[in-house]
């Protein structure tokens, strides 16, 4: 099968892991490095490379062998790029989050819809095996109906200086929940408390309370402030348990078969009177394959693009996470004062919205 030309825009933190695996793709003809510092970019490719560098994005965009573009620039820049590369036709990868805004988001969404391109999240962690197990572990109805995912995600740094721990940490957890969940489980309204303990001017320590429908809750920590690092996700279900450690290489995934078994066939208020009986069982710890999330996500955006269907992490999952960020900045501005969102995890802003 041919292989799609691609540029990789932007060769900072993000975009070299980009690079690599787009050349080492049989999806991908990887054509183009653009970085504004050009000797940057072209320490990315190497000196022996034959993949063309250069500081403008025109000079991409002027290559007809270039089907597709993935952004890897600074976050306030991703909706500016991406609409270029959207108006001059190309299918566009963007790296998390979609846009700084989410009235920038649904443009970009709407762009990409009115010219009939691929338009795609870079949601790394979608595409590891452990959240893929988790997301088919619940697709098969095996942990039962989801009662409360609870994540933590801290370290120490990257203090950043014009995003704060919501936006730079918390899209990780936020488009995990949006990958596993079930429709019917979506966040209903956000709830969030941020710190600034060493005055950097935006919060470094915060709390996200997402309640889901059906009685059920998320809560997401981040934390840049943490001496250790921490990447750890419980999720509670009527059947069973699991547990999510990303730095456990050995045992990612733990299931356990325990729970808190209530009364069947009975009145709310009659059971909170029964006796609670626990549930202690066996834990099983799935084997999960080793590959690269990122290798699978390059993979992803090419299918997407020759089946011309909607990736995975599409715009729209893009989007919804975009809503909660947006939702939870509002809340933290407000000590934590829940803020709707519509069923679709759309930002509800009438004027009763924030009410507690």
């Amino acid at each position: 099968m041919e292989r799609l030309g691609v540029a990789v825009v932007g060769a900072g933190y993000w975009g070299p892991n980009l690079v690599r695996n787009f050349s080492w793709s049989d999806d991908w003809e990887l054509r183009w490095v653009c970085d504004l510092d050009e000797d940057r970019a072209r320490r990315v490719v190497g000196r022996h490379s034959t993949v063309r560098t250069t500081g403008s994005l025109f000079d991409v965009l002027d290559d007809p062998a270039v089907a597709a573009v993935a952004v890897a620039t600074p976050a306030f820049t991703h909706a500016e790029v991406a609409r270029a590369c959207l108006d001059a036709g190309r299918h566009v990868l963007v790296e998390k989050p979609l846009a700084a805004t989410v009235s920038e988001g649904e443009k970009l969404v709407a762009l990409a819809a009115q010219r009939g391109l691929t338009l795609m999240c870079d949601h790394t962690y979608c595409y590891t095996p452990a959240v893929q197990a988790i997301r088919q572990l619940i697709d098969d109805d095996v942990l039962g109906d989801i009662q409360y995912v609870d994540s933590v995600r801290v370290n120490l740094g990257l203090v950043q200086p014009d995003i704060d721990v919501f936006w730079d940490l918390a899209p990780h957890d936020l488009s995990i929940l949006d990958f596993i969940l079930p429709a019917d489980r979506r966040p209903t309204a956000v709830a969030a408390h941020g710190a600034d303990p060493i005055g950097a001017g935006h919060p470094c320590v915060g709390y996200i309370a997402l309640p889901l429908a059906g009685d059920a809750i998320a809560h997401v920590h981040v934390n840049w402030l943490s001496p250790t690092k921490i990447r750890h996700t419980i999720i509670g279900g009527s059947k069973r348990m699991l547990v999510w450690d990303d730095l456990h290489p050995t045992q990612r995934l733990s299931m356990y078969d325990k729970g808190v078994d209530l009364s069947s066939g009975m009145e709310r208020e009659a059971r909170r009177d029964t006796m609670i009986s626990y549930r202690v069982g066996d834990m099983i710890a799935p084997a999960l394959p080793e590959r690269e999330a990122l290798g699978s996500a390059v993979a992803e955006f090419a299918s997407a693009i020759r089946d011309g269907r909607p990736p995975r992490t599409d715009g729209q999952a893009g989007l919804r996470v975009l809503r909660i960020l947006e939702a939870a900045s509002v809340s933290a501005t407000r000590q934590g004062a829940p803020t709707a969102l519509d069923g679709g995890g759309a930002l509800d802003r009438s004027p009763a919205a924030g009410r507690s």
